[in-house]
C-alpha cells in the first residue's frame, strides 16, 4: 500500500536559489547525508537531468533508485516518477516552490509503494522523518548558497 506524506518548510533565500539546488544533482552528495552515490543517467536537450540513479542507506541498509523527472511546470514545480528500485515499487514526487521574494516557502509531496512489507505506522514515521530531514537539508543549502 502506498504511503503519501507532504511536508512544507520556509527557505531564506529566492526560489531560483532553491531550484538551483533541487536541480544540481550532481552536487546532492555534498549535502544530502542519506545519499550513498548520485548519477545523472540522461540529460534533455536543455542540459536539464532527465534520469538520475541514487545509492542510499534505507531501513538499515542500503537502496538503490533511478528517478525520472518532469520539467513541464518549472520552476514553480518539480516532478519525478521512479523508472526503478529495489526495495519501492513506486515512487513519485514534487517539490512546489512558492517564490516569496528573499524567501521560499518549499512543499515536499512524496508517495512511495515499498516492495516489503512494513507496518503503516513505521512507514508513516519513517516517510515523515525522511521528508522532515530532506527539507532541513535542502534549507541549510540554499541558505548557505543565497
Amino acid at each position: 500500500m502506498a504511503q503519501h506524506a507532504t511536508e512544507t518548510i520556509l527557505v531564506g533565500a529566492p526560489a531560483e536559489v532553491v531550484y538551483g539546488v533541487v536541480t544540481d544533482f550532481e552536487s546532492y552528495e555534498q549535502w544530502v547525508n542519506e545519499l550513498k552515490s548520485v548519477e545523472v543517467r540522461e540529460r534533455d536537450a536543455d542540459g536539464r537531468a532527465l534520469e538520475v540513479a541514487f545509492r542510499a542507506a534505507a531501513f538499515g541498509r542500503s537502496t538503490t533508485y533511478a528517478l525520472r523527472y518532469d520539467y513541464a511546470r518549472s520552476p514553480e514545480v518539480l516532478t519525478w516518477t521512479q523508472v526503478e528500485g529495489d526495495l519501492t515499487e513506486s515512487m513519485e514526487g514534487a517539490y512546489h516552490l512558492d517564490d516569496r521574494g528573499a524567501s521560499t516557502l518549499v512543499t515536499y509531496d512524496l508517495t512511495v509503494d515499498l516492495r516489503v512489507p512494513i507496518p503503516g505506522f513505521v512507514r508513516e514515521r519513517a516517510a515523515h522523518r525522511i521528508q522532515a530531514e530532506a527539507l532541513r537539508e535542502l534549507k541549510a543549502r540554499a541558505e548557505h548558497l543565497a
